[in-house]
């Protein structure tokens, strides 16, 4: 097969679904997990999915999240795959892990029985641009002493758009994102000749589904929703520029006239501060 072939790209959501979701893929999830949250190989013994099931018009809709959401022993653990970069990007995900690890208490349970709640997301944008490292992990710890709150709450974020090309055999954690990375049968091929046990079961599982055109057809659906998406972002954030500019030259002409900050705010019903931080 040409080195150029395309193959379904793992990094949507759906294929992402499709591969990690399915049972009899577990053994490869298992493998993933212990190396994005570096667990000790084999550490994992069991996994109970919650929300496997994909259904049609998850896929059609742009709005839809597909994530997986699993319990792995005594944690709970949920991965979402993002390919838009959505401004509230990091509250969205504290509050979804809020939701998750509050929605676990019943009803006179002490909060002991609360489990480690762990949000995986792998993001296809830059969003830490004070770093080069492509994985970032967040605990709750005192400010001055670093000393850990509680290991209940830990989110990570993958960031794609910083995962080097070559491939690095001692950094497993690397190569599954490289794998998530992976556009074309080249791309496969490199991560094959790694000689990763489990990076070249992935790497079968994922040509299996390139071959498959079912699968082909529900990434190319899944892959145009998300094109929409992306689309939609970018005209609200062009239209959020331009009244922007608008606004600043009617400040501008006013403060010209004569007018301070605080007849401005009142003429143009836009708050002090903000029209202090344009003509100061």
């Amino acid at each position: 097969m040409p080195s150029d072939t395309k193959i379904v790209k793992l990094k949507l959501d759906v294929i992402f679904k499709k591969m990690f979701a399915n049972k009899k893929n577990e053994n490869t999830l298992r493998k993933f997990l212990e190396s994005v949250l570096e667990l000790p190989e084999n550490s994992i013994t069991g996994i109970t999915m919650d929300n496997v099931e994909l259904l049609p018009e998850d896929i059609d809709d742009k709005f839809s999240r597909l994530d997986i959401l699993m319990n792995v022993g005594e944690k709970q653990i949920n991965i979402e795959m993002q390919i838009c970069n959505e401004k509230s990007f990091a509250n969205r995900t504290l509050f979804y892990w809020s939701k998750l690890y509050s929605g676990n208490l019943k009803s006179g349970e002490s909060y002991d029985k609360l489990p480690q709640t762990i949000c995986i997301n792998i993001i296809n944008f830059n969003m830490f641009e004070d770093t080069t490292d492509f994985h970032s992990h967040f605990q709750v710890m005192e400010k001055k002493r670093h000393t850990l709150l509680t290991d209940k709450l830990a989110i990570h974020f993958f960031e794609l758009g910083k995962i080097n090309k070559k491939p690095d055999t001692s950094n497993k954690m690397q190569l599954w994102m490289q794998l998530i990375n992976a556009e074309t049968e080249g791309d496969l091929e490199m991560l094959e000749q790694t000689n990763v046990k489990e990076i070249q079961e992935a790497v079968l599982i994922l040509r299996e589904m390139s071959a498959d055109e079912k699968m082909k057809e529900l990434a190319r659906r899944r892959e145009l929703a998300l094109y929409d998406r992306i689309t939609d972002l970018e005209v609200s954030r062009a239209e959020g520029r331009a009244e922007g500019i608008e606004e600043t030259k009617k400040i501008f002409k006013l403060f010209m006239q004569g007018y301070n900050a605080e007849r401005i705010s009142q003429e143009l019903r836009i708050p002090k501060e903000q029209v202090q931080s344009i003509i100061n």
